[in-house]
């Protein structure tokens, strides 16, 4: 098969999504394992059978739903590029804000102490690392399969990061470990509402699943705070686009600190930002 003309079928097969030019283009990149640029320069190369039979099964996955990063099991973030599985959370643009905002704050790069819970790929983590490789970067999360993950990840680019088990900042309490920086991006999609979400049929539901009411987890965290933070710490939570009311009041009781709400590029909550 001429790569032009594999190409050409996959984007049809594939017109139902907003980007399937793109999507045609990752996987065949993929597939032959080739960047994006050789496809344009060889047009009418010919695909081998096995080439052709990977390709369209690529397509077959995209088609059925299944998210790109999954399918070639990786996913950039800010600058750097993730390995991910669908034991781990596909990295989003907003949470490159809490980044952004996180490296804001530790512009001197001094060796501070820094945690990021749920840490899933280890997309906060490991960007933070090396951004500021004096800092000491310790990351949990309760899935051991995401923490494999997370490591490899961290083997890959030659980043030092402390990975624990556990369940919130439990790992760190237990070991005495106490922050200067607290970064989290936990799961704060109200269980009810979670099945009609597309996202809901590939990533784990332990990544997305927030309760009740989407905050159980940041609840929990909050009352963690005490004991894992260092007076003056500087707390970082991703929230849910309408949550930022309801966050920033319990941290106000819970904590008695005022918070702050960043929006996104959109202009919706995304950040609830305060210092303990």
């Amino acid at each position: 098969m001429i790569l032009q003309t594999a190409l050409n079928q996959a984007k049809q097969a594939l017109k139902a999504s907003e980007s399937a030019d793109l999507d045609a283009q990752a996987l065949l990149s993929h597939s032959l394992g080739v960047d994006r640029a050789f496809l344009f320069a060889h047009a009418e190369s010919v695909l081998s059978d096995s080439q052709a039979a990977a390709f369209q099964s690529a397509v077959a996955r995209r088609a059925a739903g299944e998210p790109i990063a999954y399918i070639i099991g990786a996913k950039g973030f800010y600058d750097i590029d993730l390995m991910v599985s669908p034991a781990t959370l596909i990295p989003r643009p907003e949470t490159e804000l809490l980044l952004e905002e996180a490296l804001r704050l530790f512009e001197d790069g001094s060796r501070v102490t820094v945690a990021d819970i749920g840490t899933g790929s280890g997309a906060l983590a490991l960007s933070f690392a090396r951004h500021r490789p004096a800092a000491n970067v310790c990351a949990t999360d309760i899935s051991a399969d995401a923490l494999r993950i997370a490591r490899t990840n961290a083997d890959r680019m030659g980043l030092k990061v402390e990975f624990l088990e556990g369940d919130l900042a439990v790992p760190l309490i237990e070991r005495g470990i106490q922050v200067d920086l607290l970064m989290a991006n936990l799961p704060y999609i109200a269980s009810d509402g979670l099945a009609t979400l597309a996202v809901s049929r590939f990533e784990p539901r332990l990544a997305l699943d927030g309760g009740p009411d989407g905050l159980a987890l940041i609840r929990r965290l909050l009352t963690q705070i005490p004991a894992v933070c260092r007076a003056g710490a500087q707390v970082l939570l991703e929230i849910g686009a309408e949550q930022g009311m309801t966050v920033a009041g319990l941290v106000q009781e819970r904590l008695g600190a005022p918070c702050d709400i960043l929006p996104d590029y959109a202009g919706l909550d995304r950040i609830a930002r305060f210092s303990v």
